[in-house]
């Protein structure tokens, strides 16, 4: 019996790896999780090949192709190179190269932004328009522009980071680009936890605890904002005021169709039920689709994505 294509799949997180077999329609198959790094560029490859060699010792599920592999930092896919985890250590990393070489499998690689716009282009609101923007609302905010049915990368691999676009200039609190007033401090997950706890930490009345992880979660914060309490009013309020600007100042950027929203903080209702009222019709009225919630699973967009990525490369579809 003849076995079904598949690309080896690698999505690489700050605390895991998945590895999967993914034929062409994104089906998962045999997934393993395995202990994630991304401090460090060198430490995070070889963790990738620990991670591949050690699940290609397992019966395969179809007949494994290519190898895909979805990670953090910034990426050209078309060199297969990853540059850099931070900005202000660059460590460039031939990974595809690499890869390839010790598993004779061609190799291909992508941002796990830009692997989750490639799910979307060929899963979810790219059925539907080929012009949207994917916005990932998690730990941090990031995203991608598509345009014509192609994903806007830039002159360096560096598109899409507009979690460093400015959206509060009465702001005294920097970024980790330099900058102030950056909508990622603000609205991401991470901003939002951060604002709480300094709150906290100033002594303000609040119900909202910091959890044994450090941080004050949207799972708090939300409930928290409907039964009233100051605190999560105060930072939630300004979160969604600052993601509301992004989201009107991109439209205005790109013209799209859509804007789709993903990332933890968006799971279930309510994000997008309290954002929609500030984003209004003068700047959206022109849009076929508008601003949406992602229908894909946040914890597989990125994998999918780059099984998508491995197939259209690869010259298997």
């Amino acid at each position: 019996m003849q076995l079904t294509p598949t690309v080896l799949t690698v999505d690489q997180g700050g605390t895991k790896i998945l590895i999967a077999e993914c034929d062409q329609a994104g089906h998962l198959f045999n997934s393993r999780k395995y202990p994630s790094d991304v401090s460090d560029q060198h430490a995070a490859t070889k963790q990738i090949q620990s991670a591949i060699a050690e699940y290609l010792k397992e019966p395969h599920h179809g007949d494994i192709k290519a190898i895909s592999i979805s990670t953090v930092g910034r990426i050209d896919s078309e060199t297969g190179i990853w540059y850099e985890i931070n900005p202000d250590h660059p460590t460039p990393v031939a990974l595809a190269d690499i890869i390839q070489k010790q598993f004779e499998l061609p190799t291909y690689i992508g941002n796990d932004v830009y692997s989750a716009t490639v799910a979307e282009q060929a899963f979810g609101i790219g059925q539907t328009t080929d012009n949207f923007i994917y916005l990932n609302v998690g730990t941090g905010i990031a995203g991608r522009v598509v345009t014509n049915g192609q994903i806007v990368q830039g002159a360096h691999s560096d598109a899409g980071e507009i979690g460093h676009m400015v959206v509060d200039f009465n702001s005294k609190e920097q970024c980790i680009c330099g900058r102030f007033g950056c909508v990622e401090p603000i609205a991401s997950g991470l901003g939002m936890s951060r604002a709480t706890i300094e709150k906290i930490n100033a002594g303000e009345d609040t119900s909202l605890k910091i959890d044994d992880h450090g941080r004050v979660g949207t799972e708090q914060l939300f409930p928290a904002y409907d039964a009233g309490d100051k605190v999560a009013r105060e930072v939630v309020d300004r979160a969604l005021s600052a993601l509301a600007c992004l989201i009107l100042n991109l439209i205005r950027v790109s013209d799209p169709e859509a804007v789709v929203l993903g990332g933890g903080v968006t799971n279930g209702d309510w994000l997008m039920t309290h954002l929609k009222p500030l984003l209004g019709n003068a700047v959206t009225h022109l849009m076929k689709v508008g601003v949406v919630k992602s229908q894909l699973d946040p914890n597989q967009v990125a994998i999918m994505g780059a099984s998508r990525l491995g197939f259209v490369k690869g010259g298997l579809l």
